[in-house]
């Protein structure tokens, strides 16, 4: 199984959910902004519990897009070293696509997610039994904060992206369905309100 390396734009996204990768082959880099002084607790607790497989790489300088050089650096070097490996960009950035387009044209196995939910690998499997795969949508939502998906569409989306074989639009209404049965969530001329449980 090659390596996953997961490079984390951690100006862009800050992932409540890095516990994921701990079970895997995973080497992990977050990189952090000059200005981001304090990293939230959960980020630490789980870096920590990654070990040896995780490094900060702090930013020197506050230029437009620096962080995003540094990343594109990083993934040139990983690469060299590794052409085998499989290594995912998290960042909601679409200016890391051409690079990620360019470099699949080279036959290395790279994307860009918005979740680490989203690597392949960590998908939900579709054979999933109905309760586990609602109450792994669930947690991926929780981890997700603020930026959960607001409209029907983005939702379904989403958990199409969570789980690794292609549902059909009518298995993710009926999961969205079942979690508003299961009073999750309401849904309103296509809004959704979240009633989450906390974690």
């Amino acid at each position: 199984m090659p390596t996953n390396y997961v490079l984390i734009d951690f100006e862009n996204v800050q992932p409540r959910n890095l516990n994921l990768l701990e079970t895997q082959p995973f080497k992990v880099f977050v990189f952090v902004g000059a200005s981001q002084v304090r990293l939230p607790r959960h980020v630490v607790i789980a870096m920590q519990a990654l070990g040896e497989r995780a490094e900060y790489v702090e930013i020197d300088g506050n230029g437009p897009n620096a962080l995003d050089f540094h990343i594109a650096y990083y993934v040139g070097v990983l690469v060299s070293a590794d052409p085998k490996g499989a290594f995912q960009i998290i960042s909601k950035d679409k200016g890391f696509d051409p690079l990620v387009r360019h470099l699949k044209r080279q036959k290395i196995n790279i994307r860009r997610v918005k979740d680490l939910a989203e690597i392949p690998i960590l998908r939900i499997p579709k054979k999933t039994d109905k309760d586990d795969m609602i109450d792994a949508i669930v947690a991926n939502l929780i981890n997700r904060g603020q930026s959960r998906p607001r409209k029907v569409q983005t939702l379904k989306n989403t958990i199409g992206n969570l789980v690794s074989d292609k549902l059909s639009d009518a298995e993710r209404r009926a999961l969205i369905d079942e979690m508003q049965k299961r009073k999750l969530l309401k849904i309103s001329n296509d809004k959704i309100r979240y009633t989450l449980p906390t974690k």
